[in-house]
């Protein structure tokens, strides 16, 4: 794939004058810019030019800003504007002073265990609200948790976003066996061999992320994609208490049900996932 395009630092897009950037990902450069309307900042998200012509990628761009406009969520990153200006592609959100979580993990290792259920906690009530509106998230990942200090004993914040992939629940049709769309790291077993998914492969993915901020690596570590894919479908997740020590060992019970190969075996909701776990976990802080 063609490398992105920088565009250049002043640019005006749509009201928003790009002042520099601050995060990348496959199809996407995120700027911060300002407002020259009301004078705040901004988090300013461009497709990459050269992704502009490809339609599949336009229509998932789109959709992010509809999806994640339409669900009012305080753990959802607000949006403020998306569209079309001279031949870009944008969406102008609420800019979060915060690292992602991946970053995070990267800097400080592993989370204590408060501050980890806390994150988990808000992140599972977004997910149930897109559920509650039909509606999966389809790519649940550190990198896509932004983590910002709430200024009330500086307990983490985190606010959910890319909703690029977000599509109806139980909705196949644009997934034959083999072929899914997601992060090997965290994707559910219905994703990869094609059946349908509704919320409970977002609860799976989420449980990747909870074992990935206590343990402080993956819960599947394999040498190449398709034993992880393997892993995903049929290998069975290592014990959380083994890999994080003085994590009451009643955890692992919560963990295995939340990534269990079949839908129907996990929790009914994401919520119910973290309140058990929250309460197998015994309020251990460590």
């Amino acid at each position: 794939m063609a490398r992105h395009q920088p565009i250049q630092l002043g640019t005006q897009i749509a009201g928003y004058q790009v002042e520099h950037e601050i995060g990348r990902g496959g199809m996407s450069v995120v700027y911060l810019a300002t407002d020259l309307r009301l004078g705040r900042a901004a988090a300013l998200k461009v497709l990459a030019p050269e992704l502009t012509l490809i339609d599949d990628l336009r229509r998932r761009f789109i959709n992010e800003s509809r999806v994640a406009a339409a669900i009012d969520h305080p753990h959802i990153v607000p949006i403020y504007a998306s569209g079309e200006s001279d031949g870009v592609l944008y969406i102008a959100m609420r800019y979060v002073a915060g690292p992602d979580l991946g970053a995070l993990l990267d800097r400080d290792g592993p989370l204590p265990v408060t501050d980890a259920l806390g994150i988990a906690a808000q992140v599972a009530s977004a997910l149930d609200a897109a559920h509650e509106n039909g509606l999966v998230h389809g790519d649940v990942k550190p990198g896509n948790i932004l983590v910002a200090a709430s200024g009330v004993g500086d307990d983490p914040y985190a606010y959910l976003m890319d909703f690029g992939l977000a599509k109806p629940s139980l909705d196949a049709s644009s997934t034959s066996v083999g072929e899914f769309v997601g992060t090997l790291d965290y994707v559910a077993p219905e994703q990869i061999s094609g059946r349908p998914v509704d919320g409970r492969g977002d609860l799976y993915s989420l449980a990747c992320v909870v074992y990935e901020v206590l343990a402080g690596g993956p819960v599947f570590q394999r040498d190449d994609d398709m034993a992880l894919l393997w892993a995903h479908q049929y290998d069975q997740p290592p014990e959380l208490s083994g890999a994080r020590p003085g994590l009451a060992p009643a955890v692992d019970s919560v963990m295995a049900k939340a990534l269990a190969k079949a839908s129907d075996d996990r929790f009914g909701s994401c919520r119910e996932f973290v309140e058990e776990l929250f309460s197998a976990a015994g309020g251990l802080a460590s």
